[in-house]
């Protein structure tokens, strides 16, 4: 389509700044960003939108418009709700580099464009999709005339024959198509979700091939509209949070018509992402205000009074006070320079979701806030009345992680880190702050743990573990060095097994008998060995304290 036809569409509420002489461009598609340098999702032939959250100051304008017009979009459209006009320094720009500029009117919502150049686009360029975008404008809808992104899925598989899926950055199926018949197994949702963030990371545009056993996918990145996402182009700041178009389909063989038309089919489900991003903000600040009240040390009373007013949004037509959980993330970056916080707080509202579920609206249930780089998570747990009076089985961290550690450490790609902890269940205002306390703890546990992805529970809280985290590490070095490096030097020369011999003692508490018998040997033989470690260490095993340091030393190490 033409930018004159989307001048001369009064619904848009679009007004030209710049560019008269360009109108007879033609338009491809079109890209919501706030990103200061947006040029790896450009193709050429965009209409950008953009909310100007990336401008600072007067200086910023020239070099987004120089990056614009290098990667050949059409035209720009700005809004106005953020500044109340398009500032000048945006439109001389926009003229220095040719490149048309409207501004957008404060009452016009970017997806009414989206949906109207993707709806226009698709019926011009290939007439097997713009019968579904025509007759399904209510696709993207809340409430009982729309059908959320199952409906486009569906579409694609009647009209195109293509079975198709969205999925979680987690592997977590949001949606699938009636036509793609059963769903897919939740290994092959995490594989591919873990490819799908390993290629963005990576910073290649999608469409991203993988082939998993005889079938070949296509995965496109569906991204918000962001608005809302922070002026930078650092990919780890959403990296976490984007979702993934599926489809059983070898897109390399496809011609550039078709690849536009999918690529639209991703801002029509977008539209349903930043739709579900909206619905969170009440949760959200829910989940803030508690945070502030324990932190701060208010009344119990206060604390219990916010959380009757959270209980009916988390738990419609709970009749009793849920008893309640409390879940710390932490998100590290190499370097530093990335809010982890945010990026916390998305993983969260993910990964607390049950992995069996279905449908993006399944974290309601789930209120988090965050501070700095750390997230906190509220939990309700539905009351269980009973001989004990007391909480449901609640959350495991063992298990919270199982589903999805292998996409989120292709997300992490080795200068990330996601440690999370969990805490026991309170029924009370009283014992929240003390949840709270206790989730960090466990945290803090999961942090000395190897590994991109690690969780610890509060039940380890009452061991040895607990203690482990704070020792320095330098501390921590010399003495696992001074007990453990003359057995491991001594298994290198030797291949003699000390190292796992001691472990597996220690695992005996102790008994010749059921060591030897544990590690298939002779007790005379396992007797040789604990006498050489104890040669090469100066320790007695039969002594409680030197026990007790080799198997802190083991545990440290």
């Amino acid at each position: 389509m033409r930018l004159r036809a989307l001048l001369d569409t009064d619904a848009l509420g679009l007004r030209l700044l710049g560019g008269e002489d360009e109108l007879e461009r033609g338009v491809r598609g079109v890209m919501t960003t706030d990103l200061r340098d947006p040029s790896r999702y450009l193709s050429g032939g965009e209409l950008v939108l953009t909310g100007l959250a990336w401008r600072r100051d007067a200086a910023d304008s020239e070099p987004f418009v120089r990056i614009l017009a290098q990667a050949g979009v059409a035209a720009v459209a700005a809004g106005t709700a953020e500044l109340g006009d398009v500032p000048d320094d945006l439109v001389v720009a926009c003229a220095r580099h040719r490149l048309p500029l409207f501004a957008v009117h404060e009452s016009v919502a970017f997806a009414t464009i989206t949906e109207h150049v993707v709806r226009q686009v698709s019926g011009e360029r290939a007439g097997d999709l713009a019968a579904v975008v025509d007759r399904h404008r209510r696709m993207m809808t809340s409430g009982p005339a729309g059908g959320g992104p199952e409906v486009v899925l569906d579409l694609l598989g009647s009209d195109l024959d293509l079975r198709a899926w969205v999925l979680s950055p987690t592997g977590r199926l949001i949606a699938g198509s009636k036509a793609a018949g059963p769903s897919l197994p939740a290994d092959v949702c995490a594989r591919l979700a873990a490819e799908q963030l390993a290629a963005s990371r990576t910073g290649r545009r999608g469409p991203h091939r993988v082939t998993q056993g005889q079938t070949t996918y296509s995965l496109f990145p569906v991204r918000g509209s962001g608005r809302s996402a922070p002026a930078s182009h650092d990919v780890r700041e959403t990296v976490l949070s984007d979702w993934v178009l599926v489809v059983e389909a070898d897109a390399g063989d496809w011609a550039e018509e078709r690849l536009d038309l999918l690529h639209g089919v991703t801002q029509l489900i977008a539209v349903e992402r930043d739709r579900r991003d909206a619905a969170r903000t009440v949760r959200r600040r829910l989940a803030q205000e508690v945070l502030e009240l324990v932190q701060t040390g208010a009344a119990p009373a206060e604390i219990a009074a916010r959380l009757r007013v959270a209980a009916p949004v988390l738990l419609p037509g709970l009749g009793a006070a849920p008893h309640w959980q409390v879940v710390v993330a932490h998100v590290d970056w190499d370097g530093g320079e990335v809010d982890g916080g945010p990026v916390a707080q998305a993983l969260l509202e993910e990964i607390l979701v049950d992995p069996g579920s279905t449908g993006p609206e399944h974290s309601d249930r789930i209120a988090v806030a965050h501070t700095g780089d750390e997230a906190v998570a509220l939990v309700p747990l539905p009351a269980v009345t009973g001989e004990h009076d007391g909480p449901g089985t609640g959350i495991l961290a063992d298990a919270l992680l199982a589903s999805v550690r292998d996409p989120l450490t292709a997300g992490l790609d080795g200068d990330g880190r996601l440690t999370l902890g969990v805490s026991a269940a309170v029924h009370s205002a009283e014992g929240l702050r003390g949840a709270l306390e206790e989730a960090r703890h466990a945290r803090r546990v999961a942090a000395a743990r190897q590994g991109r992805v690690c969780a610890a529970g509060h039940q380890e809280l009452a061991s040895h573990v607990l203690l482990l985290p704070f020792v320095p590490d330098d501390v921590r070095r010399a003495f696992t060095a001074r007990l453990l490096d003359p057995l491991r030097d001594y298994d290198r020369r030797h291949r003699a097994e000390l190292i796992p011999t001691l472990e597996a003692f220690l695992d005996c508490d102790g008994s010749w008998t059921r060591c030897a018998s544990r590690l298939h040997l002779h007790v005379n033989t396992l007797r040789y060995r604990v006498g050489r470690i104890e040669q090469l260490t100066g320790r007695d095993l039969s002594r409680l304290e030197d026990k007790l340091d080799f198997f802190l030393a083991l545990r440290m190490s």
